[in-house]
């Protein structure tokens, strides 16, 4: 049995693959199903953030286990396995365990030590639990994953100022504007965490107006009614359906909409901007993985569009100081895996053991019984002393090779060590 994931990455594979492959919260139940269909995986977490899809999962057997998640990833953009193949990013073991703790404390992420990476981690956990895909060995790392992921934000300053993307790209916008977002028609695009996450770093702008729009209204009104009181602002809502007219209305737009294909393409921006000559273009930042605004947008004239490849950059440029602190959480992270790895060793080690010590205490008593039976005229007091001193032999007895089998648990060693045991004992 292998722990292993397979994915692909920001800094690995170009955004057009990861628009491809990325696995929206709809899908959600329907890939995990085809997962546990597999008959090689045993446990499977699907992990589908804006700048990675990974999947982590309990194979029977490595290779085989690779080649299906492999399949299974390109299956989700219609293309062959081996397209992937220079792209795909694969861990095993306690490479996995690093891997999702660096990811979970924010250190694999474009905003280094961001926030939101870890509720989502914490939620791609809860929904495969709730599918029934995920089981004791996936549940512990995933769990300790989160933990190690507090740990790092708790005890270093890595998320001290911009703390996620939506922040970043809110801080990245202003940058490209003379004066900042100060008097700006804002358009948001999209009313979930990223959506939310980007009206609430609008508040520290001076923005003159904000649209929010969603294909519901109820959470469109929520996130509007978070706007801070007594600002300046008269915050309004809006569907989709009226994205041209509202585009027409915005200095700057921000998407951040779950969806496999463009919901702004090209003619609906050209309409938008018409007339804009002489003023200052449209900017557009898209957030979104797959991307809402088609890229041919970007071609016109009067239009400044920015795409995850950009912010990505960007923010790194701009969070490069924060490495002090990196080095800080990576140290935290490294102390958690080593946890980790002797928490599981331990478990896998608990069951033998306690198989032992059980079948032990069950032939001593048996003898001790038979002894009895043999020699009624020993008192109960000599029983008693009889009882504790056979105790103690076999405690001693079993003191070393539960001590080796412990220390060597977790490794090919150990499962020879645990399969030579139960075959000695018939465990």
């Amino acid at each position: 049995m292998s722990v292993i994931v397979v994915g692909l990455e920001q800094r690995q594979a170009p955004l057009d693959l990861l628009e491809q492959v990325a696995i929206s919260e709809d899908d959600l139940p329907k890939a995990l199903s085809r997962l546990q269909d597999l008959g090689n995986i045993s446990e499977a977490v699907v992990l589908s953030t804006c700048l990675r899809t990974e999947i982590y999962a309990v194979v029977e057997r490595f290779h085989e286990g690779v080649a299906e998640l492999q399949e299974f990833l390109a299956s989700l953009g219609g293309r062959p396995g081996e397209s992937l193949t220079d792209h795909l990013s694969i861990r095993f073991d306690d490479e996995v365990t690093a891997h999702l703790f660096s990811v979970a404390a924010g250190l694999d992420s474009a905003v280094l030590g961001e926030s939101e990476v870890l509720g989502q981690v914490r939620r791609s956990w809860e929904r495969a639990q709730a599918e029934d895909a995920s089981g004791p060995v996936l549940g512990s790392l995933f769990r300790h994953a989160v933990e190690a992921g507090k740990r790092v934000r708790s005890e270093t300053a890595i998320a001290r100022g911009i703390t996620s993307l939506s922040h970043g790209a809110v801080a990245i916008a202003a940058g490209r504007r003379p004066g900042g977002l100060q008097g700006a028609r804002v358009l948001v695009v999209g009313a979930g965490e990223m959506g939310e996450g980007v009206t609430q770093a609008l508040a520290d702008h001076d923005v003159a107006s904000i649209a929010v729009a969603n294909r519901t209204s109820d959470r469109r009104d929520a996130v509007i009614s978070n706007w801070p009181e007594g600002r300046p602002v008269q915050p309004r809502g809006t569907d989709l359906e009226g994205l041209v007219e509202e585009l027409g209305e915005a200095d700057v737009v921000f998407t951040t909409v779950a969806t496999t294909h463009p919901i702004i393409d090209r003619e609906m921006v050209e309409v938008a901007v018409a007339g804009r000559e002489g003023s200052a273009p449209l900017l557009i930042v898209d957030l979104g993985v797959p991307r809402n605004v088609a890229p041919a947008a970007a071609a016109l004239a009067t239009v400044v569009l920015l795409d995850m490849e950009v912010l990505r950059s960007a923010v790194e440029d701009a969070l490069s100081g924060r490495q002090e602190q990196a080095v800080l959480a990576a140290e935290i992270v490294a102390e958690e895996v080593e946890r980790h790895r002797v928490d599981v060793r331990a478990r896998s080690a608990a069951p033998t053991i306690a198989a032992l010590r059980r079948q032990v205490d069950e032939l001593r008593s048996a003898e001790l019984e038979r002894l009895r039976a043999k020699n009624g005229d020993l008192t109960d007091q000599q029983w008693e002393q009889i009882d504790v001193m056979s105790r103690a032999l076999a405690n001693k007895l079993l003191h070393g090779p539960t001590v080796a089998l412990k220390e060597a648990a977790g490794t090919p060693r150990g499962e020879r060590m645990t399969e030579a045991l139960r075959a000695l004992f018939d465990l």
